[in-house]
């Protein structure tokens, strides 16, 4: 057995003062253990807590969600569907990137954001994701969240050019500024334990990470290189190969300054479920055939992870490789 860095792992008994005998026969205090052979997707609420503080955001595998928050096809039709968990129960199964797409909340234009998934709201606001983010970092202070704050053009209640004002009225007036992590750099693992990372796509000033710019495509900028091909393909299944040739990328690119994201969404052709039935198995023979690389993959947000288990599971053990 091995000790672990960090008393998280609340899903294996700590072991009595006197079990844990050293080499000399002198007992020890009571310390959580696990097998070497335990990988994180044992413990998904608590996987990153037993890996290093040292570890840049830059060589880690993060499964994500993408569109986080539609999980109810009353919101829009199955068209919008692409969640049956949320967000909390995302964040228990060991999802650590957010796809948050925000506008203003009606009647509440100055100080508040609803989520949206196009011109549909979600029936969840700003407030109460960053309540459940932050409930669950209070009780997993090992972990962070990666979060894409996006302004979702569209809808209805568009606070256009005041949208970073009032995100600050949530980072100051509301208090929400220490549990975010707002830095232009990847940061490590101990610096992000405990916080919300922010990448920002609205117009801003701010020295924060930046997503890149322009649409559906391979895109990159000084932070990252990002696949989000989610139209224009003859069908679905050829989505799949845009991931793997993601994977592909930054398989070759392991020492690279930037952060690799990878969407296995796709919006054309059918409702995502039906998809993301038809890009996963690919994507998930791609990794069981690679399952001895020693590399790291980046942030692989997805559609209905809890349809591919396989794949979350596999993202997740890729940190122990």
């Amino acid at each position: 057995m091995t000790l672990t860095r960090r008393s998280l792992i609340h899903s294996v008994a700590a072991v009595t003062a006197t079990a844990l005998v050293a080499g000399g026969g002198t007992a020890r205090a009571a310390t959580p253990l696990r097998t070497a052979a335990t990988t994180g997707s044992a413990i998904p609420a608590d996987w990153m807590g037993a890996l290093p503080d040292a570890l840049s955001l830059l060589r880690m595998t993060i499964p994500g969600t993408h569109d986080s928050c539609c999980t109810d096809p009353a919101n829009g039709t199955e068209w919008s569907h692409t969640q049956n968990w949320g967000i909390t129960e995302q964040l228990q199964r060991g999802v650590r990137f957010l796809d948050i797409r925000a506008n203003g909340l009606q009647g509440h234009p100055d100080d508040s954001f609803g989520i949206y998934h196009a011109a549909f709201y979600q029936g969840i606001t700003f407030d109460e994701v960053l309540a459940q983010c932050s409930d669950f970092l209070g009780q997993h202070p090992g972990e962070t969240i990666v979060m894409r704050l996006k302004k979702e053009n569209g809808t209805d209640n568009d606070v256009g050019a005041r949208f970073k004002d009032i995100l600050n009225v949530y980072l100051d007036t509301k208090g929400w500024r220490s549990r975010f992590l707002l830095t232009d750099r990847a940061p490590t693992l101990g610096e992000a334990r405990g916080r919300i990372v922010l990448i920002a796509q609205f117009d801003n000033d701010w020295p924060v990470l930046q997503w890149p710019a322009g649409d559906n495509d391979f895109l990159s900028n000084q932070w990252f290189s990002l696949q989000d091909i989610y139209q224009g393909l003859s069908r679905p299944s050829l989505k799949t190969a845009k991931v793997t040739q993601q994977f592909d990328n930054v398989t070759g690119d392991q020492g690279s300054a930037l952060m690799y994201i990878n969407f296995t969404s796709y919006a054309g052709g059918g409702w995502p479920k039906v998809n993301a039935d038809a890009i996963m198995p690919g994507v998930q023979s791609y990794l069981n055939a690679r399952s001895s690389d020693r590399t790291h993959l980046g942030i692989v947000p997805m559609d209905f992870p809890d349809f591919h288990s396989d794949a979350l599971r596999s993202l997740i053990d890729w940190n122990w490789h």
